[in-house]
């Protein structure tokens, strides 16, 4: 099963932001990094349920650290990998 790689990021008095650098416009936010973690799997399969055409092939994380933007929002970010959540990854 393929996994994307997920940039967490906690600002103060703010939630968990989660974004995907290689599926634009998927985000979600969660109070903890446990939650943002399996809000960032639902996020995921949600999109794709819906996705129009081809899914965009994850990079891998040193495929990723080539990219001067995926480094440039990976400061002051954990970084994660995620499957997207179970029942809607069977159409990945």
């Amino acid at each position: 099963m393929a996994y994307y790689i997920a940039l967490i990021h906690k600002e103060p008095d703010s939630g968990f932001g989660v974004s995907f650098p290689d599926v634009p416009g998927v985000t979600t936010v969660a109070d903890t990094l446990d939650e943002a973690m399996s809000e960032a799997a639902n996020a995921l399969g949600f999109a794709f349920e819906d996705w129009n055409g081809e899914r965009p092939a994850p990079r891998t994380l040193d495929a990723l650290r080539q990219d001067p933007v995926f480094l440039d929002l990976s400061t002051d970010a954990v970084v994660a990998a995620v499957t997207p959540a179970p029942g809607m990854a069977d159409a990945a």
